[in-house]
């Protein structure tokens, strides 16, 4: 009944196995991949035509969590996977960035790559099991797909690059010094497709060495997968690129001239119509048959593209006739908004953001509901990109896949310079509003950022810069790398490379190419023209910012303070009374973890010290040999009760009264009276032992044995 082809080799300290052949029989790929116990399963479905008027390439990629996977009930009233989260949405970009291009070009056809966890041994990370088996999937499907790829993650300890290091060992890299690097890289035999990462300010030649590492571990994975397609690969599908030479020469002496005088235009408003009104002259040229043919588009675009791409590394000079290396004028303000704890517009050239930041609370942790478990994060940065920045009319909704991209993005080039949740234990939110876009937007999210959170008094380690590079390779090998490149750039380029760092070391680096790969020479000249972007960039920031700014007046103040761990249940009370009355005393908001670490926050310093006070009392152990102020709350025969020490009562004996001989302690106390009272010890029953006589009522100074005797 089934026909099961099963490869498996030792893939570092895991053994990685294809099997396809089993399952979802019906697909046109299905490759079930299992790394340890964590296994996931891809399958492959295309169209076998062209939509009519097709005119992009539509590929959809997902990726899909399933709870069971880890033995785990979903979250929420609904108990099912609803919306994808963003490590979901995360790992279909990840998985759709280095195959698209390796489709053969002219194929327009739709395709589906959707990818299922099935199993997770919470060791693994799933998403590159997954990466690899939708390469392989594509690869068994006859789909025109130039592949196979395999991809890696990669980590950096004590100068060692460790191949898929655990999901421990990569949780909150922030908190381990000791590991320094989450490295992702996809390629195919030849070539490195895409590189993802978050660093710990590493140096350009460490980072170089990590993505030739993963590229080399990869190499066996790529031949298992060729091995599996040998025994299980369907026919080729039967496609052939359509050959348009014709209308391509058509449209370029139709309007070669006109297009090459739009593309000259600096402004990216004005080229943009002057674009759009040289294609229409095209059209003006051309006849019926021509204006019908479905490659009209791709032949605009391959006009575009030689006038861009052959006037940059024949003349070094660019659209906006700037340099190759030379990075757009550059303003950055702080503090424009007058209630909010921080916020900064940044601009360059023609790509603007402003991004601002709010300084919150333990409570504004937002709670990550994971495959591999649940935790907090006290950093979220979210980004927004409206139709107006592109100075377009367009639907807005919930964030897309290309938010979500952009913003985790940002995210990873700020969270390496945070300063540790002990030094600094507030909950940071930022908001990049994207006002302007041309050119990489998630860089100046990058740059806006790092200066928002020092102008809300955020104790960065550094500030950080971002700049996007861009490639243009030509058929004779020869190239020209892009810095801060434009919206066409990137458009018509080969390679859009963005590394993000301070001038220590890079903490941020994202690579995407649409060609068969880039040579490790030009990655390194990439890097190291990056490197002299990212350092320009740093000294335009340092402008905006003098010296340390002052903490907002509208954000809270925290506080916090370690208690013993066996002191946790007397701060909560039973039922939680004895926190809720410190909160409503004090004003203050008061947060507890199972580490004993306290956080006591409000805008209002008298609210942080009585909360405080109040937390101590219940926490701290008296001190023998101290002078307490106390009050008496019973009397008895043989002495008084006094309360000394938070809700802590200890008993002054009659003969420690005072220096006299008393009929009952009555004679000179009552109770609610205030007393000066000094701890003589514990007696064998933990018992307390107090003494009044012992101190001066009025000063609250301790009586030496000379002045007593004297008295």
């Amino acid at each position: 009944m089934f026909n099961v082809t099963k490869k498996s080799i030792q893939w570092g300290e895991e053994t990685l196995t294809l099997e396809t052949g089993k399952v979802a029989r019906q697909a046109d790929g299905s490759v079930i991949a299992t790394l340890g116990e964590t296994s996931v399963m891809a399958n492959v479905t295309y169209a076998r035509q062209q939509k009519p008027g097709q005119d992009f390439f539509p590929l959809t990629v997902h990726y899909q969590e399933k709870y069971y996977a880890a033995g785990k009930v979903p979250g929420g009233f609904f108990k099912r996977e609803a919306r994808p989260t963003e490590k979901e949405t995360l790992t279909a970009r990840l998985i759709d960035r280095p195959i698209r291009p390796l489709f053969v070009p002219g194929f327009k056809n739709e395709v589906l790559v959707m990818c299922t966890v099935l199993s997770h041994d919470l060791v693994n990370d799933p998403d590159m099991v997954a990466m690899i088996a939708a390469s392989a999937a594509l690869t068994i499907s006859g789909a025109p797909f130039r592949g196979p790829i395999a991809g890696c993650r990669v980590g950096y300890e004590d100068g060692d690059y460790i191949l898929n290091p655990t999901i421990d060992d990569m949780q909150d890299l922030r908190l381990n010094p000791e590991q320094r690097l989450d490295l992702v890289v996809a390629g195919t035999k030849d070539a490195v497709m895409m590189v993802e990462s978050e660093a710990y300010e590493l140096s350009e030649e460490e980072m170089l060495g990590a993505v030739k590492f993963a590229h080399e571990q990869i190499q066996p994975v790529i031949d298992l997968i060729i091995d599996l397609a040998e025994d299980a690969a369907k026919e080729p599908f039967d496609f052939q690129p359509d050959d348009y030479s014709d209308l391509s020469a058509a449209v370029k002496a139709a309007g070669e001239d006109e297009m090459r005088a739009a593309f000259a235009i600096a402004d990216k408003q004005e080229r943009t119509a002057a674009v759009a009104a040289a294609r229409e002259t095209i059209k003006g040229k051309l006849s019926e048959e021509q204006l019908e043919d479905k490659n009209l588009g791709s032949a605009m675009k391959g006009l575009e593209a030689s006038i861009l791409r052959g006037d940059v590394v024949k003349t070094g000079k660019r659209i906006d006739g700037r340099r190759t290396d030379e990075i757009r004028d550059i303003v950055a303000e702080t503090g424009i908004l007058p209630r909010t704890h921080g916020s900064a517009l940044f601009t360059r050239g023609e790509t603007q953001g402003l991004v601002v930041t709010t300084l919150g609370t333990g409570d504004d942790e937002q709670f990550i509901d994971a495959l591999h478990g649940n935790f907090k994060s006290n950093f979220l940065l979210h980004y927004n990109f409206p139709p107006y920045s592109v100075g377009e009319v367009g639907r807005v909704g919930p964030p897309g896949r290309r938010e979500v991209g952009h913003g985790k993005l940002a995210w990873r080039a700020l969270q390496a310079v945070l300063p540790a949740a002990t030094d600094f234990p507030y909950t940071i939110r930022l908001v990049s509003e994207i006002t302007e876009s041309n050119g990489s937007s998630s860089m100046a999210s990058v740059c806006g950022g790092s200066l928002s959170m020092m102008d809300a008094g955020v104790p960065l380690k550094s500030a950080v810069a971002g700049v996007a590079m861009g490639l243009i390779l030509e058929d004779d090998g020869s190239y020209a790398i892009l810095s801060d490149i434009l919206g066409d750039e990137d458009h018509l380029g080969d390679m859009d490379f963005k590394v993000a760092g301070t001038e220590a070391g890079i903490t941020s680096l994202q690579m995407d190419i649409k060609v068969a790969g880039i040579t490790p020479e030009i990655m390194e000249k990439a890097l190291a023209q990056a490197k002299e972007g990212r350092i320009h960039i740093l000294g335009e920031m340092n402008k905006a910012i003098s010296g340390a700014a002052d903490f907002s007046v509208h954000a809270p103040r925290i506080e916090t303070m370690q208690i013993p761990t066996d002191k946790i249940r007397e701060v909560i009370g039973s039922g939680g009374k004895v926190i809720r009355e410190i909160v409503e005393v004090s004003g203050a908001k008061v947060d507890i973890n199972d580490e004993g670490i306290i956080k006591i926050a409000s805008p209002n310093g008298e609210a942080i010290k009585k909360a405080y006070d109040m937390i101590y009392s219940i926490v701290a152990e008296p001190e023998e040999g101290a002078v307490y102020t106390g009050t008496v709350v019973k009397i008895v025969d043989f002495g008084a009760f006094v309360n000394f020490f938070g809700k802590r009562d200890g008993l002054v004996h009659v003969s420690q009264i005072e220096n006299r001989r008393l009929n009952h302690p009555s004679d000179v106390l009552k109770e609610g009276q205030e007393v000066k009272v000094k701890l003589l010890g514990f007696d064998d029953r933990g018992k307390v032992r107090l003494s009044m006589k012992v101190v001066d009522q009025e000063t609250g100074e301790e009586i030496k044995k000379e002045e007593a005797a004297e008295g």
